[in-house]
């Protein structure tokens, strides 16, 4: 499965990139399994990505909880949560 994967404010900073389009291996259903699947990577994805981090996500353009399934071509993102006044 393809997908578009977008980064925002401090973690689009760590990464060091604003998106990437990946084709992820059989087995990765939801927002959360990209998530753990990122992770795998090391280094500094495992550091912004671990699941101890407060991060919020998105499926395609809507906030959403780890267990939300994808679908081929789908955009998942990642941000921190962010406060306002």
């Amino acid at each position: 499965m393809n997908i578009q994967l977008r980064f925002f404010a401090s973690v689009r900073e760590k990464l060091g990139m604003a998106e990437q389009k990946v084709s992820l291996p059989e087995g990765i259903n939801t927002v959360g399994e990209v998530r753990a699947w990122l992770v795998e990577r090391g280094d500094i994805w495992a550091e912004v990505l671990t699941p101890g981090r407060a991060l919020r996500m998105a499926y395609n353009q809507q906030m959403c909880e780890a267990d939300t399934h994808i679908s081929e071509g789908a955009e998942v993102a990642f941000f921190p949560p962010v406060t306002g006044g």
